[in-house]
């Protein structure tokens, strides 16, 4: 659950990888991290919190350079503490180099078990750190050789971006987890992990960064590889199901058009007696638009989402039960009083957020409540870069949709089918994605991990 962005020979680049951190913020509330070159040293800074919050005028204007990667994280592999915070920065016997990741390595304990018996040093949590570790002991030539042999120590996740004082190095993982784009701004180049970034900063799109491909820019301009072992693709489909922005063009189709194909297979797998179609905003609103659509049923607004809450609050004692949720959403009266609701949804995890919703809803005067969901049930964790819980906490693993539709309160719930949802995704036979947070069949070995959970 992280975002990456970088952009080489360009006099604004601080300014302009503020601005593609901010697009795809969505990606990432937790740390937010800029390194910049200008063309002899490294410069970084970062810190906890929003992109906005983190980056003023005077600390854009004191990252020189025309060269620049940055981050923004919401941890998966390392605690919330500003030492997790990418970019990572470090000299070593090559030079300086700094990194940014978004993935998980999935042998990423077996690696550091490895590395600190020969004697490393760790400064963070995080599983980021391998790569740098093996970068520096790297006996290959050039910096990209020493990026390539580190990573085929390491297995699972990466689209990553990579600075020196010279290049800037982008790579994808074989199997193509997690998006990355890249883009033209005039004569410079852009990397990012969503193409939403590049509409913000008015760059071109030339295309998505091929799995397995090792991108090397410099003043000599742009080079590509494809030095890894090929791989059956596995990219994550639940990037289209909630991740990614829906005016984002993700694996070759736009988000928001997905999204919207997934509310139609919805309507046509559970449909339902009802008089109006809901959304819960923002993520669950286009596949809500597309239930509405194949169903014949009017679609409005019913809940209210405040863009103003932080990621913390100051809450009174229980005596207040579900105010966290009602910080963030409000019901609309008008709407619901006397309905017959369809509320639709991206996914139910532990099933508390959807509970209250649900009482909510209720409490507000709809007749009925019946909870549509636009994918399957979530019902084993993600190793490859998105933060779920241990499979003990996800409500789909240890009860049946009738429980979960008791403990939600609801008059109804439906799941849209893996079928439906792949169908809806653009491959009707799934093999081109990674589903396993949907059917438990990871395309990895997991070292160290237990079916029934993370670890």
């Amino acid at each position: 659950m992280c975002g990456v962005f970088g952009i080489f020979g360009h006099e604004e680049a601080a300014h302009l990888t503020y601005l593609g951190l901010h697009a795809l913020q969505h990606r990432g509330q937790e740390s937010a991290g800029i390194t910049t070159s200008d063309g002899l040293k490294l410069k970084t800074y970062r810190a906890m919190g929003l992109v906005a919050d983190v980056f003023t005028e005077p600390i854009l204007n004191d990252l020189p350079g025309k060269s620049a990667i940055g981050h923004v994280r919401y941890s998966t592999a390392g605690g919330s503490h500003v030492r997790n915070a990418q970019p990572y920065q470090v000299s070593f016997g090559g030079g300086q180099l700094a990194v940014a990741h978004n993935g998980n390595f999935v042998n990423a304990d077996d690696a550091r078990k490895e590395l600190e018996e020969a004697g490393a040093i760790f400064q963070s949590d995080s599983d980021t750190e391998n790569v740098i570790h093996y970068i520096a002991r790297s006996r290959a030539g050039v910096f990209e050789a020493r990026v390539v042999d580190a990573l085929r120590r390491l297995d699972g996740a990466y689209s990553m971006v990579f600075l020196t004082e010279k290049k800037l190095v982008a790579v994808r993982d074989p199997a193509a987890f997690r998006p990355l784009v890249l883009g033209r701004l005039k004569n410079a180049y852009v990397i990012a992990s969503e193409t939403t970034a590049l509409d913000l900063i008015e760059a071109e799109l030339l295309r998505e960064i091929e799995p397995g491909e090792l991108v090397v820019i410099d003043e000599d301009g742009l080079k590509s590889s494809f030095p890894f072992e090929k791989r059956e693709q596995k990219r994550c489909v639940f990037e289209y199901v909630y991740f990614a922005r829906p005016d984002s063009k993700l694996f070759g189709d736009s988000v928001f058009s997905v999204r919207k194909r997934l509310g139609q297979q919805l309507a046509r797998e559970q449909p339902v007696n009802a008089d109006v179609v809901i959304a819960v905003p923002d993520s669950g609103v286009p596949a809500a638009m597309g239930y509405a659509q194949e169903s014949g049923l009017p679609y409005d607004i019913g809940l209210i989402r405040s863009h103003y809450v932080g990621r913390t609050f100051i809450e009174p004692q229980q005596s207040i039960r579900h105010f966290g949720v009602k910080l963030k959403l409000a019901p609309v009266r008008s709407t619901l009083e006397g309905k017959r609701v369809v509320v639709v949804d991206d996914s139910i995890v532990r099933g508390t957020t959807s509970r209250k919703i649900v009482k909510m809803l209720q409490s507000a005067g709809a007749k009925e409540v019946h909870l549509r969901i636009s994918s399957p049930p979530t019902a084993w964790p993600c190793f490859y870069g998105i933060d779920t819980p241990s499979r003990q906490e996800l409500i789909a693993a240890s009860h049946s949709t009738d429980e979960i539709a008791r403990y939600v309160t609801a008059d109804s719930l439906g799941y849209l089918t893996l079928e439906g949802l792949m169908r809806a995704a653009g491959d009707a036979s799934g093999k081109t994605f990674c589903s396993a947070c949907f059917s438990g069949k990871y395309p990895t070995g997991l070292p160290g991990v237990s079916p029934s959970g993370r670890g």
